[in-house]
């Protein structure tokens, strides 16, 4: 049985599938009817966001899961060695526990849940260093052209 996932989007709405970016240039509603890597809106670190360890993290995990194939691996051994690092700095155990998970999940090539638990320590990260949440991602204001 084939499982379709149905999403709506919005204006300007960025989503990357299989590695390729799409930006939305008015509303709708997509039906996934097959297995893909996808990413959408605020769940897309841009590289220039990934300036905190744990946002690194996410980053590298994220270019394991919707990189373009030739850089899939690269991303996957980035995040093993930054997590590696993550680890060995830090003094909390859920942080570590989580990332173990999110290495384990990528490794089994379950990078959606890998990514979220990449959040879950980045919000960690922000809550202990005090340094604010990532803003949501920047919307292109409407085109007046086709």
């Amino acid at each position: 049985m084939v499982s379709t996932l149905v999403l709506e989007l919005r204006q300007g709405d960025m989503m990357v599938v299989n590695g390729a970016p799409i930006r939305f240039r008015n509303r709708t509603r997509i039906e996934l009817a097959a297995r893909a890597r996808f990413l959408f809106g605020k769940q897309i670190m841009p590289p220039e966001v990934a300036d905190t360890p744990a946002r690194r993290i996410y980053f590298a995990l994220q270019t394991a899961y919707i990189g373009a194939d030739d850089e899939r691996g690269q991303g996957l051994e980035t995040a093993r060695e930054l997590i590696n690092a993550f680890k060995d700095a830090t003094t909390s155990d859920l942080a570590c526990e989580l990332l173990d998970r999110a290495l384990e999940a990528a490794d089994t090539d379950d990078g959606y849940v890998a990514l979220k638990l990449a959040r879950r320590v980045m919000r960690h990260e922000e809550d202990v260093l005090g340094i604010p949440p990532l803003p949501p991602p920047r919307r292109d204001p409407p085109s007046s052209h086709a």
